[in-house]
């Protein structure tokens, strides 16, 4: 089978041929159609991600695609059956062996190329705003990164339970995909002064930020008193610091959130999150933009529009 392997930490990922994998005893085979890129990936290759796997390794997160056989002890999801996954690894390739306690059987209301980049990035969001920070009716939510693969689900959520949500993004495009999913206001983060912008509509009481940087501080001094701050990422590469004694005078909370680590230790949050947000695709409450769909040969361009910000949304692949 074709896969996209890293042979080294620090090293170029390349297409290699490789033996199709064989389950173990838990796990169930995927017929692969469809991986979901992320940030992460292009972290990953150099060995800074906290969840790195050991090289080598070969890259993909989540993916979608149909199980074609099972290991030992598995009677489900059956042979046949459409499922997504979070695999953490191993997703761009033709087939894939994960645990058989992390597919997801998917309705028919949602396509191959949907699922793939759903999980992470919806999962992400609506654990953050909803378990994270108890985001309330008619509260203002601010969204730094709106149109990036979390942050456009992050609009979209936030709309969903109520909240007034404002939009920060880079250019006048992404803007207009923010105001799309349901942006109540914009900012351009080119041009405009995030923190004059937000206190000028009344501050912000919960803040997602998966950029870091110099928007995080301008977003923290915007903050309301009692208000939440949620560190998803630090795509601007920087990772801000946090004065404490602002957030004693403010009563502010800065609350770390990282998806993945649930699964070690309260997976329960994950799939309860995943079968409401299952439950909000079907009813038509969100749907999932993917900006760019790209056969497997052409990995490399997909996360090269992660890495210069070109993408809107998701970037999937298909195999």
């Amino acid at each position: 089978m074709k896969a996209y392997n890293l042979d080294a930490i620090g090293d170029k990922p390349a297409l290699a041929q490789m033996q199709v994998p064989s389950p173990a005893k838990g796990e169930i085979r995927i017929r692969i159609t469809a991986c979901g890129l992320n940030f992460a990936d292009l972290l990953m290759i150099e060995g800074k991600y906290q969840d790195t796997p050991n090289a080598p390794f070969v890259l993909g997160m989540e993916v979608a695609g149909v199980v074609d056989d099972l290991g030992e002890g598995v009677t489900s999801p059956a042979v046949g059956t459409r499922v997504a996954v979070f695999a953490g690894k191993g997703g761009l390739a033709e087939y894939g062996c994960f645990p058989a306690e992390r597919a997801i059987p998917l309705p028919d209301s949602i396509s191959d190329v949907e699922a793939a980049g759903f999980q992470i990035a919806y999962g992400t969001s609506h654990l953050a705003l909803d378990y994270k920070a108890r985001l309330q009716p008619g509260e203002t939510l601010l969204v730094l990164g709106a149109a990036g693969g979390v942050g456009l689900t992050a609009v979209e959520i936030g709309k969903v339970m109520g909240a007034r949500v404002i939009a920060c993004a880079r250019g006048a495009d992404k803007l207009e995909i923010a105001k799309q999913h349901g942006a109540d206001h914009l900012i351009d983060a080119k041009t405009e002064d995030i923190r004059d912008v937000v206190k000028s509509l009344g501050g912000a009481d919960v803040v997602y930020d998966p950029v870091g940087g110099d928007q995080f501080e301008a977003a923290f001094r915007a903050t309301n008193p009692d208000g939440r701050l949620l560190t998803i990422g630090f795509a601007s590469g920087t990772v801000p610091p946090v004065k404490a004694n602002h957030m004693l005078v403010k009563n502010l909370t800065v609350i770390g959130m990282y998806w993945g680590g649930y699964l070690k230790f309260n997976a329960k949050a994950l799939t309860d999150s995943l079968a409401t947000l299952f439950q909000w695709h079907s009813e038509g409450k969100i749907k999932p933009h993917v900006s760019h769909t790209l056969p497997l040969d052409r990995v490399e361009e997909g996360l090269a529009l992660l890495r210069d910000r070109k993408s809107t949304g998701k970037v999937v692949i298909t195999i």
